[in-house]
């Protein structure tokens, strides 16, 4: 089996904190999600996280105006600069203190970064290896309290800095003695933004008590002085709410404006003409950015995590995403492989589709945390075990919740196992130590069987579904023959608490994992222990911040809570309260790779040592609570429950704890998925090193193309042709392809250039009056690669777009004749 996975995708995690920015065609939003950048591609509807990862949760991001540079800054100062096209890490360097704001000028020469009070500029670094790729241009300094943006002018030749200390200031970039620094005060709160109209003639500065002043520069004749004066004073009339961001698009006089009620505003300038104004959150929106044509506005709000992108003309979303609110406990994969379902503490289920990476619905049913998921092998079913008490399906055509079941007195749903024909539901529970077993065609319950002593941890159907195995923490797992006469149990014994549980494929073997970090197989008809691995050393690593002991010393984290085979059931994953994921060989009983999963020091038991200088009197630097330091009295207040340390992560607990709640192997074997603090982790085998003999030719040439094209050899005529990507070359070859030929062409074309030659064919069908031969191709591209169209439909649907925009087009045409 393959174990070269790598990193491909987070999913569940749409927002953290920080800047959204749009790319500069407009089509992609990127937004921060922890210590990470993921781009949400809305026009092709995909998402995508950048493999890089920042020391800590990202705090601002900057996209170069040719896109072709990427700045991401985390909380403490630190920078990458990424090649954004190959997603590569060119360069680091640290700030050295927090950064408020970060710009790059519209002629992408310099880019701006508010540390402190005080804006630092630099040269944008070019695409060479450079000894120091940031060259540092001037430190533009006056103001007296923390600068809280930054504003480039049109023609890049000025910017405008506002501050917490009421004041907006006007900088030039080239300092001479023409124009010195201007300052503009007029405001009672402080500035959060400060915009120049198109013309650069007006100023709109708006304050956080939601105050807006138009300032415009008035040449004076009787004094010989020129200055900026205040004409207009505006109010956003939003009682009680401040403002938190706000975004101005200067074509289209668009002011955009986020308050801490979860209001947004869309104003007209210079009139102020009110055209929306919308509830679309709870919480206070943190960050709003307007993309290039001035037509789709994005939101980050996050305390719930979530992102919103809203066309303001058709009043619709155009994404509206939002990952579990608490810690995410548990996942299965579809069948297929194609989508993945999640439950959360927030007693929501999700389903989510591993090719866009996006959310497609959201189950709010359970009034309690979900545990555990579980898709039905055949149908479209879903079944979740809740600690509501309830265990229930839904219908993933219809989208509802079409069977609740319950048992007699109310307990708690710890595990859950559906039987493969999809007719038997059971689950385990944490208080009465029962199975329950209900059939799902009437929902009624059928059995409860009894016999454990200790919470019920796992429960799996064996593939053959005869046998239902169950684990518990009084230290059994127990194969129970549940459809049979005489109700056989076989007991086997571990050392420890029991975990999780889990069959092989085949059905003849069992794994479990104890408290003390040993994953054991037994065998299924015997009942012996076949071997064991003792995994507390592979799993241990990451010390808490008030942990007494060194990593190793401490035994918090050092035992597996998920484990799952792999499709061929020649490995194992497992992972547990730690920072890493191991995958074992079965037969070997051998550590074959370790991963992980996360580097963010914004989590608890990710540094292997502590460093005594955080250490203070009142314990670790990072634990103490700042909340009661904080300027606004919003952030001052702590509604959490005293003690608790789950939920309000922001105000009681400072950092949340690194861990795995869950672990599954793709159905398809390519890929696998974690539950963890971060979201939903996605490690898949590289799909890009695709072996292509086509891509070995050194001399794909035009001319060497029409050879090979003179020799009938079409097919590596047409790669050839796609490789070079010459449209009139492609254009060429494909014509020349006798019909006769189509079918033999089609047969032996790589997967790869399948989309390609899909879009080709689309777009010439347009303006190509060969209707019969380009309908001979369609027709046995469709018959020929079927079933791979069908299983990848997703990565094909803008090309199957296309090709039916085309084809009724055509249609339309030919019906009017």
């Amino acid at each position: 089996m393959k174990t070269d996975f790598k990193f491909s995708n987070l999913c569940g995690t749409v927002y953290t904190k920080g800047n959204l920015c749009f790319t500069p065609d407009g089509n992609s939003l990127l937004s921060p999600v922890g210590n990470r950048v993921t781009l949400f591609d809305l026009v092709n509807n995909k998402s995508f996280t950048f493999p890089f990862e920042n020391k800590k949760n990202i705090s601002r991001i900057a996209l170069s105006p040719n896109a072709s540079l990427l700045l991401s800054i985390d909380e403490e100062g630190r920078v990458l600069l990424v090649n954004f096209q190959r997603r590569v890490v060119l360069h680091e360097f640290n700030f050295k203190s927090s950064v408020v704001d970060v710009q790059f000028s519209p002629d992408g020469k310099y880019f701006g970064v508010a540390v402190g009070k005080t804006i630092k500029v630099w040269k944008s670094p070019g695409f060479n290896r450079e000894f120091a790729p940031f060259i540092f241009h001037h430190q533009y300094t006056g103001h007296y309290d923390d600068v809280t943006s930054i504003t480039w002018s049109s023609d890049s030749r000025f910017f405008l800095s506002t501050s917490k200390d009421m004041t907006t200031k006007i900088h030039p970039i080239l300092l001479n003695n023409e124009f010195n620094t201007v300052t503009l005060s007029g405001h009672r709160d402080y500035v959060v933004n400060a915009f120049f109209s198109g013309n650069q003639e007006s100023i709109y500065t708006i304050s956080k008590d939601g105050v807006l002043l138009i300032w415009v520069f008035i040449a004076s004749n009787e004094d010989k002085h020129e200055r900026w004066r205040i004409t207009s004073r505006h109010y956003f009339n939003q009682s009680g709410a401040k403002v938190i961001c706000s975004a101005y698009h200067i074509k289209s006089n668009l002011l955009v404006v986020g308050f801490s009620s979860g209001i947004f505003g869309i104003w007209e300038m210079p009139e102020f003409n009110n055209i929306h104004t919308l509830s679309i959150s709870q919480k206070k929106i943190n960050s709003v950015s307007i993309n290039e044509t001035g037509e789709w506005l994005a939101f980050g709000s996050s305390k719930l995590g979530q992102l919103l992108v809203w066309e303001w003309q058709s009043e619709s979303y155009v994404l509206k995403q939002q990952g579990h609110f608490y810690d995410m406990n548990t996942l299965s994969y579809s069948n297929d492989g194609q989508y993945i379902a999640t439950g959360g503490d927030d007693g929501k289920v999700k389903v989510w589709n591993t090719m866009s990476g996006f959310c497609f619905v959201t189950f709010s049913e359970h009034s309690s945390g979900v545990m555990m998921v579980e898709f039905a092998k055949s149908g479209q079913v879903l079944f979740s075990a809740s600690l509501d008490g309830t265990v229930r399906a839904f219908d993933l055509i219809r989208y509802r919740n079409f069977r609740t079941f319950t048992s007699p007195t109310p307990i708690q749903f710890f595990s859950l196992a559906v039987d493969p024909s999809g007719e038997i539901v059971c689950a385990g529970s944490m208080d009465t130590f029962e199975v329950f077993v209900w059939s799902v065609q009437t929902g009624k319950l059928l059995d409860i069987i009894t016999g454990h002593e200790g919470p019920i941890s796992g429960l799996a159907f064996s593939p053959s579904g005869l046998l239902l195995v169950s684990s518990s923490w009084d230290g059994t797992v127990r194969i129970w023959d549940i459809f049979g006469r005489g109700k056989h149990v076989e007991v086997l014994r571990h050392n420890s608490d029991v975990l999780t549980v889990a069959f092989r494929p085949d059905g003849k073997q069992l794994v479990s994992s104890t408290l003390d970090g040993q994953i054991t197989f037994w065998d299924v008809e015997s009942g012996t222990q076949v071997a064991s691995i003792e995994g507390r050393k592979d799993i241990s690593g990451g010390r808490k911040e008030n942990d007494r002991r060194t990593a190793e010393n401490s035994s918090s984290g050092k035992s597996f809570n998920s484990l799952c085979y792999s499709a061929d059931g020649s490995c194992v994953i497992a992972g547990g309260n730690s920072k890493y994921v191991c995958l074992y060989d079965v037969e070997g009983q051998l550590l074959i790779k370790k991963y992980q999963i996360s580097h963010n020091l914004s989590f608890d038991g990710i540094r292997e040592f502590l460093n005594s200088k955080y250490m203070t009197e009142a314990g670790p630097l990072n634990l103490i609570d700042l909340t009661g330091d904080a300027s606004d009295l919003e952030d001052r207040l702590d509604v959490s429950l005293p003690g608790t340390q789950k939920g309000d992560l922001s105000v009681r607990r400072v950092m949340p704890e690194i861990r795995t709640k869950s672990i599954k192997f793709s159905p398809t074997g390519r890929s696998w998925a974690a539950a963890s603090t971060e979201g939903l982790l996605i490690y898949s085998l590289d799909e890009t090193l695709v072996f292509d003999p086509f891509d070995l030719e050194m001399d794909i040439t035009p001319a060497s193309i029409l050879e090979t094209l003179r020799s009938a050899d079409f097919l590596k005529a047409l790669v050839m042709a796609f490789r070079l990507n010459e449209s009139h070359l492609i254009h060429k070859v494909y014509e020349a392809i006798p019909p006769e030929d189509i079918e033999l062409v089609i047969k032996d074309l790589p997967e790869k250039y399948i989309d390609r030659l899909l879009k080709f064919i689309s777009n010439h069908m347009e303006e190509s009056p060969h209707i019969e031969f380009h309908l001979l191709w369609v027709s046995k591209m469709l018959t020929t690669h079927g079933k791979y169209l069908k299983q990848h439909s997703n990565e094909f649907n803008s090309s199957f777009r296309l090709m039916q925009k085309a084809i009724n087009r055509m249609q339309e045409d030919i019906s009017k004749l």
